[in-house]
């Protein structure tokens, strides 16, 4: 082998073995950087209507019928049962690792949007509207 060559070979093998990296929404009004460079980020307001108790990330029963909800916490990316982000309703994101259905909930225009994937221009709808066709992703 050449050393192009050996050189491909390694940076191939070096992404297949780097861990995917955390997608986020380009245009996502829900974060924002500061100044001092710290991340600020925002989820949906939680209603003034009494919830349900918590659907668990954890619990299969919860998720095992629906896309994944994929929101920017202040944890970085992660994979939620609902659009509020309450504890223990969203667990890390394995958004590049595994194949799963998922809406991405954005902020767009100061409307909380759901988009069926991680780009503001693929067609979301508002959250009140009934989610948009979503794809394995």
């Amino acid at each position: 082998m050449n050393v192009v060559t050996n050189i491909v070979a390694l940076a191939s093998a070096a992404m297949l073995a780097a861990p995917a990296q955390a997608q986020f929404v380009k245009g996502n009004e829900a974060v924002s950087v500061r100044a001092d460079g710290a991340r600020k980020v925002e989820t949906p307001p939680i209603p003034s209507a009494t919830l349900g108790p918590p659907c668990k990330a954890v619990d299969p029963a919860c998720w095992s019928l629906g896309a994944w909800l994929m929101l920017e916490t202040a944890d970085g990316l992660q994979e939620c049962t609902e659009l509020y982000a309450r504890p223990e309703t969203c667990r890390a994101s394995t958004f590049g690792s595994l194949k799963r259905l998922r809406l991405w909930v954005v902020k767009v225009k100061g409307q909380w949007m759901q988009c069926p994937r991680p780009d503001i221009d693929s067609g979301c709808l508002s959250t009140k509207a009934l989610p948009p066709v979503t794809t394995v992703q």
